[in-house]
């Protein structure tokens, strides 16, 4: 085992794959220009040095060029992994994500695979507006996509191999405050999941969750950085006598619905906990699979945790206020007693 931070994890796992395959490379935007970060959040630093700026390469700021051409490249048999420096600029390459890379096996009756994998940091970091959404949901949306959002450096490297052997695309999400407190691209407020990650090869299959902490008396999922939020709440709880079970669904498409389905049925109580904003998200997602297909099991009505329905604010106060906080899990979690 290895001590890694999600940054470094992430970086070990594309390295392996473009070892093991001449057919992966690096797209995107200032992620092997030498003497730079090595992308916006450390990730490629240092692999222009072991592949060559043909394997590692860097674009114009334009995420619908980077994006079309690897779409192109993936259909051609290649295995891309682009990268856009901050999530909210998939926007601009919407017509590439949801029109081409997910529709095309399916117009062509199978007979085109779209091998790729999209990097694509989120959440609220005293940006603003247009660089702190957090977006799965939209994309969550669209058939033909799947969804990863890793939390934890073990499962960053192990989910960043699976997607790129998969020849479906696959989105990879990955929250700004998760990469790691320190390096030169460190953020304020970040929080420093350093984990071990197995020296020999493995895979985190797409498509399972994990359960990060057993309980009886609620069921708390929570991605990314809010599962972070939703363990500390279950600290808190648990000094008041309830036990909280957390979920991490790692994998939001394909979504592990029979974890999340068998831990309600034994708790009772359902809490979502997601950064996006309420209408429309992926939290009401899962409250429509438990109403469905577990309500006779349950004690109380599901509750939703999520940023209010407003973009999000730049004044760090009032991001503060935006964002989940362990007091409002708790807080809710308390209300279904």
């Amino acid at each position: 085992m290895t001590k890694m931070s999600i940054a470094e994890a992430i970086r070990q796992g594309i390295r392996e794959e473009m070892r093991r395959d001449p057919t992966v490379f690096c797209i995107g935007e200032d992620i092997g220009v030498p003497g730079g970060f090595g992308g916006a959040f450390t990730v490629t630093l240092g692999l222009s040095d072991e592949f060559g700026r043909e394997r590692i390469l860097d674009t114009p700021i334009s995420e619908l060029g980077l994006t079309g051409i690897a779409v192109g490249a993936a259909m051609s048999g290649l295995r891309p992994i682009a990268d856009v420096q901050y999530a909210d600029f998939l926007y601009l390459a919407m017509d590439q994500l949801a029109n081409q890379a997910a529709k095309m096996t399916y117009m062509s009756g199978g007979t085109v695979k779209v091998p790729l994998v999209m990097r694509a940091p989120v959440g609220a970091t005293a940006r603003g507006s247009q660089h702190a959404q957090s977006m799965e949901a939209f994309f969550c949306h669209v058939p033909g996509l799947k969804v990863v959002a890793p939390a934890t450096a073990h499962d960053a490297k192990g989910l960043l191999k699976s997607a790129v052997r998969d020849d479906n695309p696959v989105i990879m999400f990955e929250h700004k405050l998760l990469y790691g407190s320190k390096g030169a691209r460190a953020e304020k407020g970040a929080l420093s999941p350093v984990g071990e990650v197995p020296d020999e090869e493995y895979l985190v299959p797409i498509g399972k969750g994990i359960i990060r902490r057993e309980g009886k008396d609620v069921t708390i999922v929570g991605k990314l950085l809010t599962m972070y939020r939703a363990l500390e709440a279950a600290e808190v709880l648990a000094r008041d006598g309830i036990e909280a079970e957390v979920i991490d669904p790692r994998t939001l498409v394909p979504l592990d619905k029979d974890l999340i389905l068998e831990s309600v049925r034994k708790t009772g109580r359902l809490v979502v906990v997601e950064e996006d904003n309420l209408t429309g998200g992926w939290a009401g997602e899962i409250a429509a699979i438990v109403a469905e297909q577990a309500f006779y099991y349950l004690d109380a009505p599901v509750k939703r945790v999520s940023a209010p329905d407003v973009p999000p604010p730049f004044a760090p106060v009032m991001e503060q206020f935006y964002v989940p906080s362990v007091d409002r899990v708790v807080a809710a979690v308390k209300a279904l007693f």
